[in-house]
């Protein structure tokens, strides 16, 4: 009896709305207690980054929508003459299925993680490393080729002269990340193979003994790059 009348009463306590959300949340004794400050705080830029793209996207769709001017048709401006003739988007395949198979070589490389495999998550993250490099090359083409034929970040000869510069703001911005993902690829790789996971050794980037927890927190942020190329690849090439 004593005890229903104590539930009933906390009930009554407890403050409705966003305040009882709030509540819930400060109440909570598990929802951060076993998470690790550096993968929460790769959640948070996730998620301040998630904003930026909505925002780069949200503004190319607006400047598309708005403009008179004829919007040039991605499947001629990204198209590759091969053989003697045009290939619409064949680069930019080519480049998204590169990208999505680093993020399966990438989840490889966490599950051998949590085994404590270092030789196979190493030569994983590497090999991942590679995929993202070989993006950004074929990126560095696909930039050198358009501005070649013309394109600029004021115009570009078939149209619309906002598509130069919502191009190079958006791919050259996720070609950033992919960029520094690759660095740090290699940078987590190469401590994985010294066995710095193992032992503890002090330095940069090191987890606590016998946890691997970088290499998770690498692969939160390279699939988070993959799953934005999956949009910029929508809305911007497929549109």
């Amino acid at each position: 009896m004593a005890e229903t009348t104590l539930t009933h009463t906390s009930q009554l306590d407890r403050p409705e709305g966003w305040r009882g959300i709030a509540a819930d949340w400060a109440s909570d004794q598990r929802a951060f207690k076993n998470v690790s400050w550096g993968k929460a705080m790769m959640w948070i830029f996730l998620l301040s980054d998630t904003f930026i793209f909505g925002c780069f996207l949200l503004s190319y769709m607006t400047a598309r929508m708005s403009t008179r001017v004829p919007w040039p048709n991605p499947s001629k401006v990204f198209a590759l003459h091969i053989g003697g003739s045009e290939v619409p988007l064949i680069l930019i395949a080519i480049m998204t299925f590169v990208l999505i198979s680093s993020s399966g070589t990438m989840a490889m490389a966490v599950n051998f993680g949590y085994r404590r495999d270092r030789r196979k998550t190493a030569i994983l993250m590497l090999l991942t490393a590679a995929l993202g490099a070989t993006f950004v090359g074929m990126q560095a083409f696909e930039w050198t080729k358009l501005i070649t034929e013309g394109v600029r970040p004021w115009g570009n000869p078939w149209g619309a002269a906002q598509f130069g510069s919502c191009f190079f703001m958006i791919t050259g911005f996720h070609g950033t990340h992919v960029t520094i993902g690759v660095i740090f690829l290699i940078i987590v790789a190469r401590k994985v193979w010294r066995g710095d996971f193992d032992t503890g050794r002090p330095g940069f980037f090191t987890s606590r003994r016998g946890h691997y927890e970088n290499v998770e927190i690498m692969g939160l942020y390279w699939h988070f790059v993959d799953l934005v190329w999956v949009f910029i690849f929508a809305f911007f090439y497929l549109w």
